[in-house]
């Protein structure tokens, strides 16, 4: 400790040299740590910081936005006129089925409520098409006739069901054997092996017998009229 004590004291204008320089160097040290702290400051604010959006990128995610938006109502539209038309399909099959009329009277009898509420639905949602799939891209046009399509669909569902599971049973057996008659002459009708004559008469003869038990659609009559190749006079 005296040797160093000496030392100092010899040497005392040392600190004039060195004292500027270690001042200097721990100066330098403060001013580095005082820079890293701002800069992790920044770097910690820029982070944080929302990226504002360049803004031709942002045009462009908008127009893909848009585009995707208007093709998926167009697949949605396309898919509502696919349900309406299968639904009209199925139901031209008992329309223009006399056979199946006959098996289920109750799906074209108006009395009966189910078969009231799915001819009602029916006119509704065929209201409703537009002539041009593009009509329905109008605010809540689609929605409207989408809502049409479902209850015209459940309505038909319903009514059928009902129609198979009482099918002929609201008939006594008169009126069972007289339906039954009629299928077999409508068969006659329809067959072309049969003569002009022959089918005539037994379409006739089938008209009678279901007169007052099954009225049956004009579009039903207008096809047999049209299938027995004229013989029959409307």
């Amino acid at each position: 400790m005296e040797e160093i004590l000496r030392f100092a004291g010899s040497y005392w204008w040392l600190i004039f040299i060195i004292g500027p320089a270690v001042g200097g160097w721990v100066g330098g040290v403060a001013k580095y740590n005082e820079r890293r702290r701002r800069d992790r400051i920044e770097l910690e604010r820029v982070r944080r910081a929302p990226m504002a959006p360049v803004e031709g990128a942002s045009a462009s995610a908008a127009d893909s936005a848009r585009a995707e938006a208007a093709a998926n109502r167009d697949r949605q539209i396309e898919r509502i006129l696919a349900d309406h038309d299968e639904v009209d399909r199925r139901w031209l099959d008992f329309e223009l089925d006399v056979a199946k009329l006959i098996d289920y009277p109750l799906v074209t009898d108006m009395r009966e409520p189910l078969t009231q509420t799915f001819h009602r639905a029916k006119r509704v949602a065929d209201g409703l098409r537009p002539d041009e799939p593009g009509a329905l891209r109008v605010e809540g046009a689609l929605e409207r006739y989408r809502d049409a399509v479902r209850d015209y669909e459940v309505a038909f569902e319903a009514a059928v069901r009902e129609a198979k599971r009482r099918a002929q049973s609201d008939f006594d057996d008169a009126e069972r054997g007289r339906l039954q008659s009629a299928q077999r002459l409508m068969a006659l009708a329809e067959n072309e092996a049969s003569t002009p004559a022959e089918r005539q008469s037994a379409y006739r003869q089938a008209r009678r017998e279901l007169d007052g038990l099954i009225a049956l659609p004009d579009a039903t009559t207008h096809d047999l009229e049209r299938r027995i190749a004229g013989e029959i006079e409307a």
